[in-house]
């Protein structure tokens, strides 16, 4: 079921140019607690009054209420400006974006999200798309905010008011611990690698499902820790964040080199991206350095020729001679702090699935924490 109806888009246009200020002050019975929030931290509101050409992503006070039901502990950013300065941060996008440039091709602008908290090259992203007919922002973990009311003009560009507080991104270990992809973050911690993944900038992370490492379970136990590394190694794109419409625009197919050393290739097959043999499920969830696109089968540097079967629903595993097994692997000791489940939306536009979600932003803003 859709987590959003379709619902039109609530479209507030002034004939002049309004100061910020203003805006939330007429704006008071849907923005009042973003506007609280905001006194507390004036350096934001001295960075907003003076900016130029920007697009504010607006949470109402129904989001922040939304927000504060699923995690009281949300007040606790209250009490660190640092922090919230961050969250309201990620809430800013670089650039002007009026409600008829949302289409259903997605849009991954830059946010005011900077380092400590986003290890991304001209600011944390978030992405942008119309789905549905409906105007949809995606943030950490993919999570889904639909844009209730459209187009507040003020001085510095637009407002758009949204129906949820964005969660901002998390580490790439930590996104896949609380996405369900707790193979791949066993395998990670148990190949001395997630410190270091996490520690990158600028990286796109193709992430095998626990069902892909469920295919290959005969295979694992018996890999060691170099082998196992050197196959997650090929998994990352180093010094490139590659959103679903930057692989798809790059042509077919496409050879990129891996943090590995083996270069793996893209592909578009009936409307579908395909890495090697494996199929994206997921595209687009970010992270505090880049991005993560969800895929269906482990990559395998040593069958780097591996071509898909476009009209099978499971893509054979790459590696030889495996079996299937019941449990998925690595994932021993692996414990999820929320459960969020990512939007699934096609890269061909629609919406397959926009499930409801758990979990909570201070999940995202622990990691937040760990940063200072």
């Amino acid at each position: 079921m859709h987590l959003f109806r379709l619902l039109p888009l609530g479209l507030a246009a002034y004939v002049t140019a309004q100061a910020l200020t203003d805006v939330l002050t007429q704006n008071s019975n849907t923005l009042s607690t973003l506007t609280s929030l905001l006194q507390t931290v004036p350096d934001i509101v001295q960075t907003l009054s003076t900016a130029q050409n920007v697009t504010i992503l607006a949470p109402s006070n129904d989001a922040f209420a939304r927000l504060m039901a699923r995690n009281p502990r949300s007040t606790e950013l209250t009490r660190n400006p640092r922090l919230l300065a961050g969250v309201l941060q990620y809430h800013v996008l670089q650039g002007k974006i009026a409600a008829n440039e949302i289409t259903a091709v997605p849009k991954f602008p830059a946010t005011l999200l900077m380092s400590p908290f986003a290890n991304v090259t001209g600011g944390q992203r978030v992405e942008v798309a119309l789905v549905n007919n409906t105007a949809l922002v995606f943030s950490g973990y993919k999570q889904p905010a639909m844009v209730v009311t459209a187009d507040v003009a003020f001085s510095g560009g637009v407002v758009h008011i949204i129906s949820e507080v964005l969660t901002v991104p998390a580490s790439p270990a930590q996104t896949a611990i609380n996405t369900g992809l707790t193979s791949l973050a066993g395998a990670l911690t148990m190949a001395g690698l997630a410190d270091g993944i996490n520690g990158l900038s600028d990286v796109t992370i193709f992430a095998p499902s626990n069902d892909a490492f469920k295919a290959i379970g005969s295979a694992t136990g018996s890999l060691s820790t170099q082998a196992l590394a050197g196959i997650l190694a090929y998994h990352v794109l180093g010094n490139q964040v590659r959103f679903s419409t930057d692989l798809i625009a790059a042509g077919s197919p496409v050879s990129l080199a891996t943090a590995q050393g083996t270069n793996l290739t893209l592909r578009r097959e009936n409307g579908q991206l395909f890495v090697n043999s494996a199929r994206v499920l997921i595209p687009d969830i970010p992270t505090t350095n880049g991005v993560v696109h969800v895929i269906d089968n482990v990559l395998n540097p040593a069958n780097a020729s591996a071509q898909p079967n476009p009209t099978a629903s499971v893509q054979a595993p790459a590696f030889s001679g495996v079996t299937a097994v019941a449990d998925a692997p690595f994932t021993s000791g692996i414990a999820p702090t929320a459960t969020f489940v990512p939007a699934s939306v096609p890269l061909n536009a629609g919406i397959s699935n926009t499930a409801p979600r758990a979990g909570f932003l201070l999940v995202a803003v622990g990691m937040m924490v760990a940063m200072l």
